[in-house]
């Protein structure tokens, strides 16, 4: 699964680079604009998936810059980044096309949550029709990547946007090797120690999902990997 792109807005040069980082390590492409004139420019050359835009920007703010995202493309998920918090410049953000509103301060964390729920109702309209029909069946299961759903014997289960591409990867790889360092860099963009943590809570999450599944285990091979055998 190719990496999700993302246009970020942000005159802040400091809160920039730190949502710069979160992003990038947590597997996103992101295309850095530190003005709405420029983040235009960037919008109509890469195309991205989701747009995260700043409000206060100089040569075009950021309500002008999402009417004119919306009119380009009208399925781009938009959420907005601003310390403006009055009633009305939230409802500003959403008629000039926002999808959300996440007041400053805030968290990446929380960021990203938003991000991966915008993902999933808005993130399929793009793609092709080969794509959005692909979905992964083993024993009695089946995974969706772009709705990120997985079925087992027993129930349908909503993943996050890492565990759905987690789980793509091991079955890609079914009965061989997944190698951790792969994975890591894949989804997370670098094997850090943090990432590492990061992936061994969203694999005990699929293995608890797939535990009524007796015909289906995914193995830890200590120090090299996983193996999901079905």
């Amino acid at each position: 699964m190719k990496k999700i792109k993302v246009l970020y807005a942000e005159d802040e040069p400091f809160l920039a680079r730190i949502v710069f980082d979160g992003l990038s390590s947590s597997g996103y492409e992101v295309n850095l604009a530190l003005d709405g004139q420029l983040a235009w420019m960037q919008f109509q050359e890469n195309k991205p998936d989701i747009c995260i835009l700043d409000i206060m920007m100089p040569h075009k703010d950021g309500y002008m810059l999402a009417a004119e995202i919306r009119k380009s493309d009208p399925d781009i998920p938009i959420i907005f980044l601003s310390a403006k918090a009055l009633t009305e410049d939230v409802v500003k953000g959403f008629k000039s096309g926002g999808n959300d509103y996440l007041k400053k301060p805030f968290s990446i964390d929380e960021l990203l949550v938003r991000m991966e729920s915008l993902l999933n109702r808005f993130g399929a309209v793009n793609k092709d029709k080969n794509e959005l029909d692909k979905k992964y069946r083993f024993r009695n299961c089946e995974l969706d990547p772009v709705g990120q759903k997985l079925k087992t014997s027993v129930g349908e289960y909503s993943l996050s946007y890492k565990e759905t591409v987690l789980l793509e990867l091991l079955l890609k790889n079914r009965n061989n090797i997944l190698e951790r360092e792969d994975a890591l860099s894949k989804i997370w963009g670098e094997d850090s120690f943090y990432n590492g943590r990061s992936m061994d809570v969203f694999m005990a999450h699929l293995r608890k999902l797939l535990k009524t599944e007796p015909e289906v285990q995914i193995m830890s091979l200590r120090g090299v990997g996983y193996k999901l055998i079905c």
